[in-house]
């Protein structure tokens, strides 16, 4: 069961959950979420929101009667992959501005 804290401002945080993973999987979420320039926690929410989503959609009888197969979930992933807005990289580059030189009117 979900554990819910309150804040410092005295409204209720969302709710948290621990997960226990192999060491394997972990290092693949954190190599994840470094590429998307997130935290590892909002990798994980992130992929667990699309995992959800798609067993929904799934049991609906949107995608079919079944399961997802492979090369199915693959399609979908990697459709998904080329609708979503890049994230920022790293840190801002620095401008490098130029004073204006001496005018000749002075």
């Amino acid at each position: 069961m979900p554990t819910r804290q309150t804040s410092s401002s005295g409204r209720p945080k969302s709710p948290r959950i621990q997960v226990v993973l192999p060491e394997e999987l972990c290092q693949r979420l954190a190599a994840l979420a470094e590429q998307d320039s997130r935290t590892v926690s909002n990798m994980a929410k992130v992929l667990i929101q699309q995992g959800v989503a798609r067993l929904e959609q799934a049991r609906r009888g949107g995608e079919g009667a079944g399961p997802l197969s492979a090369d199915a979930l693959r399609q979908q992933l990697e459709t998904q992959g080329q609708q979503r807005t890049p994230r920022l990289r790293g840190a801002p580059k620095r401008l490098r501005l130029q004073r204006p030189g001496p005018s000749a009117g002075s």
